[in-house]
């Protein structure tokens, strides 16, 4: 009973949060999704029970998905915990959680490797980075390309590829797609990421 209470109180909040971040009335979302602003009212203040029926048209009304207003998904991971890889110089931390149904994932990762080992990784996909600071030498196949602070790579993951630091440690954030994500990130223990 207690976790059904819970779904009514994060549905209401949630209906009424993306209401007002839209800057709608009650008559404006009413308008919307073919509900009475009296009804929508009761519904947010709990005073009328939603009907599973009454949640795609609110959904839509407000462009999410019935799903994100049902999540319950939990806040206790909200801090952004570093993942350290002593063995090949990189500390990452998630941005994005590694779930993320999208597919993407945005890390910032601190790079402390000067030389990539004579492995270069490769895999489907396409990867960028932004140099948050210091200097970057982006490895792909034979050419080594410097990005510097302030400075972004996009690039096809087909070419081997490795990314190191040039003489001091770099910050960069960088976005994966799942196959990144997968090379990078899910790395088995031992094996050197790329």
């Amino acid at each position: 009973m207690t976790q059904e209470l819970d779904l009514d109180a994060v549905i209401r909040a949630r209906i009424r949060g993306l209401r007002l971040a839209r800057g709608w009335s009650l008559d404006a979302l009413a308008g919307r999704c073919g509900f009475s602003p009296s009804t929508l009212s009761r519904i947010e203040t709990g005073h009328r029970r939603i009907a599973i029926d009454q949640l795609g048209p609110i959904a839509r009304a407000l462009g999410t998905s019935i799903d994100e207003l049902v999540d319950l998904a939990s806040d206790d991971d909200v801090v952004i915990h570093p993942r350290r890889d002593t063995a090949h110089g990189r500390t990452t931390w998630l941005l994005t959680r590694e779930d993320e149904p999208h597919g993407l994932v945005v890390a910032k990762m601190r790079i402390t490797a000067t030389r990539h080992e004579g492995r270069l990784g490769v895999h489907p996909g396409h990867e960028w980075f932004t140099v948050l600071s210091g200097t970057a030498r982006l490895h792909l196949g034979e050419r080594v390309v410097v990005v510097e602070e302030g400075q972004s790579a996009q690039f096809s993951t087909m070419v081997p590829h490795a990314v190191t630091a040039d003489d001091e440690p770099v910050e960069v954030i960088l976005v994966l797609d799942r196959d990144g994500r997968r090379a990078h990130l899910e790395v088995a223990a031992g094996d050197a990421p790329d």
